[in-house]
């Protein structure tokens, strides 16, 4: 039996947080946690004017930064990779946006952000 570390418990709770978040403010969530090649999604979602990938960061503490700080280059670049392939054997007529949530999951409290459109895409 798979094990999974206190990290990846983390990032499970704070994914499940983020996607009850974007449910309360109407998104409607089409993939948890989507793969494609070495790409995965946290969240594909749609609005009524977007389809939205969201990246889910997840921290316990700050003390090393707030955790919308460690999404990289190459995982913006990853994300919007997997955004074009996606989309790309879909019908879709809206505008794509790239989303962060972040979640400070403390002992006592949860704390979320949202970061509407955090990076875009020149393609």
């Amino acid at each position: 039996m798979y094990v999974k570390t206190s990290k990846q418990r983390i990032g499970i709770k704070g994914e499940e947080a983020a996607t009850r978040f974007l449910r309360r403010k109407h998104y409607i969530i089409r993939h948890r946690n989507f793969r494609i090649g070495r790409a995965e999604v946290d969240i594909v979602a749609e609005t009524d004017e977007y389809f939205v990938f969201v990246e889910v960061k997840t921290r316990t503490t700050t003390s090393f930064g707030f955790p919308e700080s460690f999404v990289t280059e190459r995982q913006k670049k990853i994300l919007i990779e997997a955004a074009s392939t996606y989309l790309s054997d879909k019908q879709h007529i809206k505008p794509i946006r790239f989303d962060i949530v972040s979640i400070l999951l403390e002992p006592t409290k949860l704390t979320i952000s949202h970061f509407e459109d955090a990076f875009w895409s020149m393609a």
